[in-house]
């Protein structure tokens, strides 16, 4: 479901909005209108059934990679936008933009960057309200980056007690890492519960716990 929008668009009504099982875009990056998608079956990654390869998790915890979150959350947002293999156009335009930033200043949303040698080469963004995450998106530069934001992620929302993670769409790549696609009714019944929760956003200064999180992923 679609629908362009005729009331102002503003940080706190998207929180209205998400909680209602919407999520806005736009319908490309120069466009100035938000359109809002409900689809009848609903991405999910179950934080309780998620699936790591031995291979990604070596890399996860070798010293490839420096991982932190919110650091630089626009950068995030700029790579995300960035034209890739398969993805050469994007919805992420400077309105939504400006949005998304507003929620992260306002504490609502948060990013997950990954590093090498110091340079930002992939990391992910969403929205968190109760102890429910709505993935936006996530960009790699480099073989794995993504992939690598996503187990800390997934690592973060288990050790701060958030129960939904919402991937908005089901796709091959995230089926392989436990990704399933649900009706509406069913994960709309998840919301209201999750919503209504308390979790925890887990920063940077967690790191001996979120070490632990992660190899648990494997456990």
């Amino acid at each position: 479901m679609t629908g362009q929008e005729t009331v102002p668009i503003t940080p706190e009504l998207m929180l209205r909005a998400y909680m209602a099982g919407l999520f806005p875009m736009a319908p490309d990056a120069m466009s100035d209108e938000l359109e809002w998608f409900c689809p009848e079956m609903r991405g999910v990654l179950p934080l309780d059934g998620f699936h790591v390869s031995r291979r990604l998790m070596r890399t996860v915890l070798s010293a490839r990679f420096a991982v932190v979150a919110d650091q630089d959350f626009p950068a995030v947002m700029d790579g995300c936008a960035e034209p890739a293999p398969g993805r050469e156009t994007t919805w992420i335009s400077p309105r939504i933009r400006s949005l998304f930033c507003q929620l992260h200043d306002m504490g609502y949303a948060h990013s997950v960057e990954v590093r090498h040698d110091g340079r930002l080469v992939g990391g992910l963004y969403g929205v968190a309200i109760g102890a429910a995450f709505f993935g936006e998106s996530m960009f790699s530069r480099m073989r794995d980056a993504s992939k690598v934001a996503l187990v800390h992620l997934v690592a973060r929302l288990r050790l701060g007690g958030y129960s939904v993670l919402d991937t908005q769409f089901g796709t091959d790549h995230l089926a392989s890492f436990g990704g399933v696609e649900i009706p509406a009714r069913d994960y709309m019944r998840q919301l209201g519960h999750a919503v209504r929760e308390q979790a925890t956003w887990i920063g940077n200064d967690r790191v001996t716990e979120l070490e632990a999180a992660i190899r648990a992923l494997r456990s």
